[in-house]
């Protein structure tokens, strides 16, 4: 009896050992690391189609230089410290070192987006990406103002680098006027 019982805490000691090799062979190879094409692919595919509301919604508001506008400085005041002034990560120091990275909102992804989805983002965010919810910050019509400052953003770095970065930071036109 004595030798079955050693015997089962030696298999016992072995089969723990080995499971804690497995666990830190497994651990050692995991690291961060940009997604690749595929779980790119999918995971856009699940956000158009099955996690991101609001697709048939539709913006009130025309897109008209006064909205643009108004989009731009809610945009300028709450969105760039990841996306930066122009919507495409200009001095955000840790855009691309996310995990995902942040996107750039001119991208073919970003602005595939219906507007309805993109105010569904703006409004409660995407977890656990990064993105938070502004529901609580800003009224409907200021996030439909963003919506259509995203579909006109202003060519890359025309804006700066936002002033928390050590840029100028003051929001200019999307069409290269400096803001009055």
């Amino acid at each position: 009896m004595q030798h079955y019982g050693g015997t089962l805490l030696r298999v016992r000691q072995g089969f723990i050992a080995a499971l804690t090799a497995v666990a830190l062979f497994m651990v050692a190879g995991c690291s961060v690391r940009a997604p690749g094409k595929l779980e790119t692919f999918i995971m856009q595919g699940a956000k158009h189609r099955l996690t991101v509301g609001g697709r048939s919604d539709v913006n009130p508001l025309p897109a008209v230089e006064e909205n643009i506008h108004a989009g731009q400085l809610n945009f300028g005041s709450y969105c760039m410290v990841c996306h930066g002034l122009d919507g495409q990560n200009t001095g955000v120091p840790f855009s691309d070192n996310m995990s995902p990275p942040v996107p750039q909102l001119n991208s073919a992804s970003v602005q595939g987006y219906t507007d309805g989805q993109l105010r569904w983002i703006i409004r409660n965010g995407i977890f656990p990406s990064g993105m938070p919810a502004s529901k609580e910050i800003f009224h409907d019509d200021e996030i439909w103002q963003m919506v259509l400052y995203i579909r006109h953003l202003p060519p890359k770095g025309s804006l700066g680098e936002p002033a928390v970065y050590g840029g100028e930071g003051l929001p200019q036109e999307p069409w290269g006027r400096k803001r009055k």
